[in-house]
């Protein structure tokens, strides 16, 4: 302790010349007790803060880790939302061109179908006036044979006689008999 005195005693003395005064009792100046207590301050507290230095790092890191962990699913969903737009996409124009190609199929056989059911209308048509024809030609024919028939009859009527009217019915049973 006489050292330190000695060698407290010798900076006091060339800071007296400075005109700065300190004071050199340590127990006076209670230098001991502040050295003592910053040490321990100094010990204790660089543990507590080593360790909550410690974990706030690996609170950080787990952070981190755990935001790239999202980074690296969130990339894979968007690669894989991607792949499935595109291949929605291929999907998307094989079914325009199927549809087109439908549209140009159905409207063709629409027209064939179309043209087919015209051609056979206008034949059922042309038959059916042809034999509309037919008909009518045949009652013509037949309302002109019958007034004819009805014409020679009331003029037969009044020229025939019964002997004439034996010769004819004898005459047409012979032809049956032939």
């Amino acid at each position: 302790m006489d050292l330190l005195n000695q060698t407290l005693d010798g900076f006091s003395g060339q800071i007296s010349d400075l005109s700065i005064s300190l004071n050199t009792d340590i127990f006076e100046a209670n230098l001991i007790n502040l050295i003592i207590l910053g040490g321990g301050i100094f010990y204790l507290g660089s543990n507590a803060l080593s360790a909550s230095l410690s974990e706030r790092q690996q609170k950080i890191l787990g952070a981190i880790q755990e935001s790239e962990e999202r980074l690296q699913e969130a990339v894979a969903r968007l690669s894989e939302s991607e792949k499935q737009l595109e291949q929605a996409q291929i999907v998307i124009s094989s079914i325009k061109v199927d549809a087109d190609e439908t549209a140009k199929k159905v409207k063709s056989t629409i027209l064939t179908d179309g043209k087919a059911e015209i051609e056979r209308l206008t034949t059922s048509a042309k038959s059916q006036i042809t034999s509309i024809e037919a008909k009518v030609r045949k009652q013509i024919s037949d309302y002109v044979i019958a007034l004819a028939l009805k014409r020679v009859t009331m003029q037969l009527e009044g020229k025939i006689n019964a002997s004439l009217q034996q010769q004819i019915i004898d005459s047409n049973i012979s032809k049956l008999g032939d």
